[in-house]
């Protein structure tokens, strides 16, 4: 039987191969009889033609974390207070445990953020920890860091729906008055006074204040580095420069607040660009990946510039926190069903527990509550929001914390 030509041109490359030394590959025998080509350790290989640009480069140049990299689903460290509240150096995991198994600690939540409270007294050996901010228009992210490590990395999703309730409540009221009082005497214009905020310019940044205040209660924070975001003006251009006049308003609001809880400093985009180029990263193109090179990449730069410690980052995993949509004021349905009827829908109570929380279900385990329908209790996931069941009895609930945030793990 004549030997196959592809086989002979694999033995006469084997002997090229060993003649010369032995040193580039190795070859195994397979189980089929076939010699396989092994790299040899020594060897690095080089990128084939038919491969793309993206593909040639490796994992430390593209600024990508490996998809097949391991994750712990936790942050490493945990927020600290001590036994009179106040925020000390947070502790890993490891000794968090330690503690809670001996009753040196106690578990305790914020808005849906876990953190531990010392029940012994100690001595409180503060570092300096800064706080930094990336802000966006539909996300943002947050860095928690001191010298020796990275505590956390927050990408939260912003406030985008409220211009459209607006609409829909100054529709819903038109309605009503033409209804009920169409004569009604005309009311002062509110948003003429000082100081006045959009509501949906005040929701954005007022969510971002509310980040801010849950992570100094929970971090001996020093300082806070905020990427400062300009806006043009365009002459002739009204419709533009309206648009961003709020955007400035917005955010000297938020700078203002800022001021009255630590002293605070600003970045320019180009600075931080020049900041994340020097340490060789990139920024992810898609705003909305859950990824930690999508936002959290500028403020942890933000941060390594400002307390030092790193050349690359020491701690990549970024945790992904939603706000709930609450109806607080919206009592039924907007549409009235037969008979003229409106079914409840708003409000922030779900039989006696209040909707947002945070409740451990017989079966369900940790879920968030939801509405309620016939004595009954709506649990959705921690997580995504998605609905779990609507018919969860209230007497299968055990109440852990009050909540308004939907917090992942990535």
């Amino acid at each position: 039987m004549p030997i196959p030509k592809r086989r002979v041109k694999q033995e006469t490359r084997v002997a090229k191969i060993a003649a010369s030394g032995g040193c580039l590959k190795a070859t195994e025998q397979t189980k089929r009889g076939s010699l396989k080509d092994t790299r040899d350790a020594a060897q690095v290989s080089s990128p084939s033609v038919c491969q793309s640009r993206r593909a040639k480069l490796s994992v430390t140049d593209q600024g990508l974390q490996p998809k097949n990299q391991k994750r712990n689903g936790r942050n490493k460290y945990v927020p600290v207070r001590s036994k009179d509240g106040k925020a000390l150096m947070p502790a890993k995991e490891s000794r968090v445990r330690r503690w809670l198994e001996t009753g040196k600690a106690i578990k305790r939540w914020k808005k849906g953020i876990f953190y531990v409270q010392l029940t012994f007294d100690t001595l409180e050996n503060i570092q300096l920890v800064v706080l930094t901010i990336d802000p966006g228009s539909k996300f943002e992210g947050y860095t928690v860091k001191s010298k020796a490590h990275t505590y956390c990395n927050i990408q939260e999703s912003a406030v985008t729906w409220v211009s459209e309730r607006v609409e829909t409540r100054a529709m819903m009221r038109r309605n009503r008055r033409n209804r009920k009082t169409p004569c009604r005497k005309p009311r002062f214009n509110r948003s003429v006074r000082k100081g006045w905020l959009a509501p949906s310019t005040h929701a954005r940044w007022q969510l971002k204040l509310n980040m801010v205040k849950r992570l100094d209660s929970l971090y001996p924070i020093n300082h806070i580095v905020v990427e400062d975001i300009k806006a043009e003006s365009k002459k002739g251009q009204r419709k533009w420069n309206k648009t961003f006049s709020q955007l400035e308003t917005g955010k000297n609001w938020f700078y203002s607040q800022l001021e009255k809880i630590v002293p605070i400093s600003l970045k320019q985009g180009f600075e931080t660009f020049e900041l994340r180029t020097a340490l060789g990263l990139r920024k992810c193109g898609n705003k909305s990946e859950r990824n930690f090179y999508a936002h959290c990449v500028d403020s942890w730069v933000l941060a390594n510039n400002y307390v030092g410690g790193h050349t690359k980052p020491d701690n990549t995993d970024v945790t992904f926190i939603k706000p709930i949509q609450f109806h607080r004021r919206q009592l039924h349905v907007l549409q009235p069903s037969k008979g003229n009827i409106r079914k409840s829908y708003g409000g922030m109570k779900s039989l006696t527990l209040k909707r947002g929380s945070l409740v451990k279900h017989k079966v369900h385990g940790v879920c968030v509550v939801g509405g309620t329908s016939k004595g009954k209790i709506s649990l959705h996931d921690r997580n995504t929001g998605d609905r779990i069941t609507q018919k969860a009895d209230i007497n299968d609930i055990t109440f852990l914390c009050y909540n308004s945030l939907y917090i992942s793990l990535i």
